[in-house]
Formats: structure tokens, C-alpha cells, sequence
């Protein structure tokens, strides 16, 4: 199956029978990115957690009384 990376535009190929490949084929609001952009996506995010200048914002649970 030939992908498009989301991000740098690299068409690459990728075996049928992975489960990447199902997720795009099944659910087209799946995207597709190379190695390369999601080891760099990974790093940049790391560095801002450990800068202390971003965020995660989760969910409040609210205690349920039953």
C-alpha cells in the first residue's frame, strides 16, 4: 500500500496486512506520518515537558455518589 506522510509529503510503501495499513483503509480520518516526522514530533514534545512551559490539561472526574 503506498502512503502520503501528513507532514514532509514522503510517499512511501507499507505492507497490506499491518494494522496501520487497515486503520488508514477502514477509518480515513486516520493520517499517516513517516518515521522520521513522528521520532521528530516525539522529541520537540519531550523537550517542552521538561522546559515546565507546557502543559496537559486532563479531565476533571467528577465523584459520582451512587
Amino acid at each position: 500500500m503506498r502512503v502520503k506522510c501528513a507532514l514532509c509529503d514522503i510517499i512511501e510503501t507499507i505492507d497490506d496486512e499491518t494494522l496501520i495499513a487497515k486503520r488508514l483503509r477502514n477509518r480515513p480520518i486516520h493520517t499517516y506520518m513517516c518515521k522520521s516526522c513522528y521520532i521528530r514530533i516525539e522529541e520537540r514534545t519531550n523537550e517542552r515537558l521538561t522546559s515546565g512551559n507546557f502543559r496537559l490539561y486532563k479531565e476533571k472526574k467528577l465523584k459520582e455518589d451512587w
